[in-house]
């Protein structure tokens, strides 16, 4: 292997030390994937010392990972590439590689000589591409790696092996032991991969699934009917697949509003999928079957949403990330009841651009992979093509009418409120505010003096 590396070959000829490049860099370096960050094991010199030999030669920021174990990482002052500095654990590079996760990453590359090392059939593995863990017992020292092994496979789409499968079912139930933050990192790089869906379909068979959200054994209760052809767990599953799908075919607008990463340190698309699989945890709490045999899930939409909050406050997800998936949760079938209004107008639609605003796009992608993933004996090719053709009018309308969209204007405050009508705070000037609110994204109130004559005759 040789190093073509800019950032190591520079460490090749300006340090002696004996240096091992290790575990996903390699792995990517294989896969013909483009890495910017560098996990190096130097083997004859304190991994701190060393690290801050780099830091001065390469002008970088210093950052202490993890004092005890003695992992340093270095970014580069272009703020893209990265390296993180460590010593080999157990001594050698042999006990360190076997004390990884997975194969895949437990491949070594010695950056003077080129020397590969792989002894627990990486290279193989990624040949293969299968997911084979190095050893059972690191699934002990970490459970966290239970969930590595489905962000790699959602990453990838490789195989698990089944061995691998075996083992994980033997130690699912340790998988709730890591911190919440360490969980909650692994979910959305597992949303973040094309192929999350299948990943979570295999979760879904070694009880990994359950045990991470308990609300899959409700999903799981709720069986396919006249509108779904799938129970409702993997309706949705489905609507993740869908809604990747639908971003692969996706123009380059769509593409590049859905790569933004706006919270949580993760894509837009990355918390779209994860909506999609939350979007309908609220259908077992609602759910009832009429006389005639149809199942009804009346304002399913509002209760998940409020499940989804309590949920993802319990993981400990950031105000920002709850109140997208939240959002997103409540609304997810707001633009096909839009799109089925007696008239279509754009006075219609400008009222759903106001209101979902920067969130547009994620929301109407969300209701077009909800309606692809329900194809029940009572939906019909053209039912589907019908709805899908009129989300992609209402995409169109909101991608040309974003550029000259200003936001909405103060008409009156609460205080201009309780001036005007000689009232006192209170829950009725709340609903006074948000009917202003309703009749301003409507245009029905555009000037301060008609938001005056409104709440007068409201």
């Amino acid at each position: 292997m040789n190093i073509t590396d800019d950032i190591l070959v520079k460490i090749k000829e300006n340090f002696d030390n004996q240096i091992y490049l290790v575990g996903g860099t390699v792995r990517d370096y294989f896969m013909g994937i483009e890495s910017h960050d560098r996990d190096i094991i130097v083997m004859d010199e304190d991994a701190k010392d060393f690290s801050l030999k780099l830091q001065k030669f390469f002008d970088a920021t210093f950052i202490p990972l993890d004092e005890e174990n003695k992992i340093y990482r270095l970014v580069m002052r272009d703020k893209v590439n990265y390296i993180d500095v460590t010593n080999p654990v157990g001594g050698t590079i042999e006990k360190d590689l076997m004390r990884r996760d997975l194969t895949i990453n437990a491949i070594a590359m010695n950056i003077k000589t080129g020397e590969i090392i792989d002894i627990s059939g990486g290279l193989t593995d990624l040949k293969n591409k299968c997911i084979h863990c190095v050893n059972d017992q690191n699934f002990v020292d970490d459970p966290l790696r239970l969930l590595r092994v489905y962000r790699f496979q959602a990453l990838y789409g490789f195989d698990i092996a089944p061995d691998t499968v075996n083992s994980i079912c033997k130690y699912s139930d340790l998988i709730k032991k890591p911190a919440v933050e360490r969980i909650n990192y692994e979910i959305l790089r597992l949303f973040s991969g094309k192929y999350a869906h299948t990943a979570l379909e295999n979760m879904n068979k070694t009880w990994i699934l359950e045990e991470l959200f308990s609300f899959v054994k409700e999903l799981k209760q709720v069986p396919p009917n006249s509108h779904h052809h799938l129970d409702l767990l993997h309706h949705s599953i489905e609507t993740v697949k869908q809604i990747q799908m639908l971003y692969d075919d996706a123009s380059d607008d769509v593409k590049e509003h859905l790569d933004k990463v706006d919270f949580g340190g993760f894509s837009r698309l990355a918390h779209l999928k994860f909506a999609g699989f939350l979007h309908d945890i609220g259908k077992f709490s609602t759910w009832t079957i009429e006389e005639g045999g149809r199942h009804r899930f009346i304002k399913h939409d509002d209760v998940g949403a409020k499940l989804s909050g309590k949920l993802l406050k319990s993981m400990h997800f950031s105000n920002k990330q709850i109140e997208y998936l939240s959002i997103m949760i409540k609304n997810h079938i707001y633009p096909s009841q839009v799109m089925c209004a007696p008239q279509i107008t754009e006075k219609i639609m400008m009222r759903f651009v106001r209101k979902m605003d920067t969130n547009c796009i994620d929301n109407i992608i969300l209701a077009m992979a909800d309606r692809l993933s329900a194809r029940g004996p009572e939906i019909t090719e053209q039912i589907v093509e019908c709805n899908i053709n009129s989300l992609n009018m209402l995409l169109k309308f909101y991608l040309e009418a974003r550029e000259n969209l200003k936001p909405l204007p103060i008409l009156l405050t609460g205080n201009d409120v309780m001036e005007i009508l000689n009232i006192k705070p209170s829950p009725k000037l709340g609903e006074i505010m948000n009917a202003l609110h309703d009749a301003q994204l409507s245009g029905d109130v555009t000037t301060r003096e008609q938001a005056v004559i409104f709440v007068r005759e409201l």
